[in-house]
This record gives structure tokens, sequence and C-alpha cells, in this order.
């Protein structure tokens, strides 16, 4: 795949946020099945980026939401409005904390048991994960054997997981779901693939249905980490210069968190096999580090200059060139507003002004 121009590339939905597009994202949260409408919830890593959002989106639809996070990247600030709602539990806990976890569940479920987890905890810095391999043994791995185990003994039927392309390695050919054999290059990746693994074994055993998503580089506002936070606070530190890493050419797709999560919603309601398992991402577009690098500077630092720091990955486990397949997706009923260029447009202009 190669980029093209922001004014041509291919995009089912072009809308920035306006009126019309928030009008049609609560119809799209309002039609929705019984059992996710009005279910009872646990989401992990609730606080976070991602998670965040989701617990958002689940209270807009009626149901009754139980958050955990341990706060190590989880941010109390993104469930402002959340902790207003009385139908959302909030708790500082850990998932590999087991003592405490179970006894969470079992007092938040004694009205209404659990009906789905949408396990989103993880340890989501790539390059830490690089650093020190316990990190995402312990935040990526560890966190969904535990959760599986307390699911198990509280009877938990459902999960919905995040994971991501990462699982694909550097594989050269158009990523679909069924493609292999399958050789993360970083930690975390490896994590999520052994994470997944371990999700399609509960299925045999004791899980009624699962759903997998396999990100791709996720944008948009309560960032904590990624490309896009990492240059802003950069050019914070030093507005005339901003260093990227690699030389640049590095393309991949960029998806905004507010398409995110429609499509994990979507999948949710209309995937029903026992193992559902889809790439979430943007159709037909990608996004070079150089345009991302130029989209930041406009926004947050217009006299700033680029220093490229060579080679074509960015840090060990990078993939540097990704052509990501959605055609399951597509073919389910479900594609997204902005395009990979769209999505970065608005993800800057959302994280400059909450780090302003």
């Amino acid at each position: 795949m190669q980029e093209k121009p922001a004014g041509q590339q291919a995009n089912h939905h072009t809308g920035h946020g306006s009126e019309s597009n928030r009008q049609i994202r609560a119809e799209r949260f309002s039609c929705v099945p019984a059992m996710v409408k009005n279910s009872t919830c646990l989401v992990t890593g609730a606080a976070g980026f991602i998670g965040s959002h989701l617990v958002d989106a689940l209270l807009a639809r009626g149901a009754m939401v139980t958050g955990i996070d341990n706060m190590k990247l989880g941010r109390r600030e993104n469930l402002s409005a959340a902790l207003q709602n009385p139908r959302f539990k909030f708790f500082g806990a850990d998932v590999n904390d087991l003592a405490a976890f179970s006894k969470i569940i079992s007092e938040q479920s004694a009205s209404a048991p659990f009906a789905v987890v949408w396990h989103m905890a993880a340890n989501s810095d790539i390059r830490a994960g690089g650093v020190d391999p316990d990190v995402d043994y312990r935040d990526t791995f560890l966190t969904t054997h535990s959760l599986l185990k307390l699911m198990r003994e509280h009877k938990i039927p459902r999960i919905a997981f995040a994971s991501t392309s990462a699982i694909y390695g550097d594989l050269k050919q158009p990523l679909t779901e069924d493609i292999g054999p399958l050789f993360p290059i970083s930690n975390y990746g490896a994590m999520k693939l052994a994470s997944e693994a371990a999700i399609s074994a509960a299925t045999e055993s004791f899980l009624e249905r699962a759903w997998i998503f396999r990100f791709p580089n996720v944008v948009g506002s309560r960032a904590t980490h990624g490309a896009i936070y990492d240059f802003i606070h950069k050019l914070k530190k030093n507005p005339a210069e901003l260093e990227v890493l690699g030389d640049g050419t590095q393309e991949k797709p960029y998806f905004h968190v507010a398409d995110l999560i429609e499509a994990m919603l979507f999948i949710t309601d209309n995937a029903q096999e026992k193992l559902n398992f889809f790439n979430i991402g943007t159709s037909d577009t990608i996004t070079t580090v150089s345009y991302l690098a130029e989209a930041t500077i406009r926004v947050a630092s217009s006299k700033a200059k680029i220093r490229y720091t060579g080679g074509n990955r960015g840090w060990v486990g990078d993939v540097p060139k990704v052509n990501y397949c959605v055609d399951k997706l597509k073919k389910l009923g479900w594609s997204p507003r902005l395009t990979s260029n769209q999505a970065v447009d608005r993800a800057v202009a959302e994280i400059v002004a909450e780090n302003s």
C-alpha cells in the first residue's frame, strides 16, 4: 500500500466530530441488543486511554459497569464523567491481586452477575516491554491468566479482549485474521498472542463466548503513550526541534479511539460465534511517520524543524510497514468514519488541547 495524499484517501465517513456525527454516534449506541444494553459489565484497565472511552460508551448504552485499574497508566480524571453516574463503580486495584479482585467481583455481582468482562488491562508501551520483558509478562499476559481464573471461579460467561496487530510480527503480505504462522517481534505482541491462546483454550472449557479485537495504532484524547503523545511532549521541552526515531518512511494505519469503540461494540453485538476474532482498523489508508510529525508540528510548534535519527525502525520491536486487512470486519457490516490521516489530525488537536 502506498500513502495517498490526505485529500485523496478512500473514506467511507469524512466527519471530524461534527454535531451530525455526534448524533449518528448516539443513534448507534441506542440501537443495541438487550443483552448488551442492559448487561452488567466488568472493565479492566478502566481508567486508561481506551478503557475510559469504553466505560463512557457502555454507560451511554444503559449498562451497569464496574471498572478496575491499577493506575500505573490510568488517570482518575479520565473517568470524571463516569464517576458521576450511579451505574458505575470504580476500584483502584490490580487484576493480578487475586484475593482483592475476587472480593470485588463477589461484592459487585451479588445482585446481578456479570454478563461480560471487557479486558483492556495491559502494558501499552511496546518499548518498555523491550527493555524489561517482565513488564509484558506481568501486565499483559498474567493479567489475562489471572482474569480467566476468576472468570471460571465466578462463572462469568463472556470476555471481550483487546489484542493487537503486533501479534503478526513483521509479515510482508496483507495481515488477514487467518494468516500464519505467527511470530511476534516484540514482547508485547508475544504476550498478547499468548493471551489469545489462553482465551481460545478457555472457550473449550468454560467460556460461553469470546471476542478478540486486534487493534492497530490507536490515537485520540486521553492518550498516555504513542508517537503523537511523545512528539507533543518533546516539543514542549524543545519547541525548535522534533527528534523522530527512524527515517520517517514507516507506514502504519492510525485509528481514532472513537471509531475503535464503535467497532468493538458492533462486533460484540453482531459476531456470535463461540470464538470471534477481528482486525480493527482503517480501510485502505495508512499514514507515514513523516506525516505524523508534520501534523504535530503544525498544531504544537509551527516553527520546529524535524530531525530524523535514521533507519527504517523506530525502536526494537517496531514494525516499519503494516499492510492491515479489515475485510472481515467490513463483511460483518462496519466501516470506520475517519481515514488514517484524518484520525491523526483529529488526535493531534485533542492531545495538544489536553496538554496545553
